[in-house]
């Protein structure tokens, strides 16, 4: 490895890899349940740090590791935890509506495309394959339709109030 000259393409870099430091951080973090502590000084002398679940429990562990942590601070640890997994929790679920979002997407657009081609006016005529794709695609805007209208529906609920 040799230094990076180019002081913008040095900063960059930095950002880069402190992300990837963090997001491995986090990760053991994640899968081994450890305290961690990180701290950094980029290369305009800007301080950055990584701690969990704090820095008070890191630095303790660090000054004494075969002492018991206080009840304050057990209790503290334990907040960050737990915040920390219903952040996760939720990173997972916007993941998996992500996902789901993208497969509605994919099916709304092959259904535009059979739409365009006409193959929908003629029901009689579809193959299998065809009337479960049509069949996606009514569920699809269904549940769409049905969205859309809760929303309208909260939106006057709201403004009545």
């Amino acid at each position: 490895m040799e230094k990076i000259e180019n002081e913008a393409a040095r900063y960059a870099s930095f950002l880069e890899h402190r992300l990837s430091l963090y997001k491995l951080a986090g990760d053991l973090v994640q899968q081994h349940d450890v305290d961690i502590g990180i701290v950094l000084s980029s290369p305009t002398n800007k301080p950055y740090s990584f701690f969990h679940p704090t820095v008070e429990v890191v630095s303790q562990r660090l000054m004494k590791p075969n002492v018991e942590l206080g009840d304050t601070t057990k209790l503290a640890a334990t907040c960050v935890r737990n915040n920390v997994n219903e952040i996760e929790y939720k990173l997972t679920e916007l993941k998996i509506r992500e996902d789901v979002a993208s497969k509605q997407s994919v099916i709304l657009d092959q259904a535009k495309e059979m739409r365009e081609i006409g193959w929908w006016e003629d029901v009689e005529k579809l193959k299998t394959d065809e009337v479960t794709q049509f069949e996606a695609w009514l569920d699809v805007a269904d549940f769409n339709m049905k969205n859309r209208l809760k929303q309208l529906e909260n939106e006057v609920a709201s403004n009545a109030s």
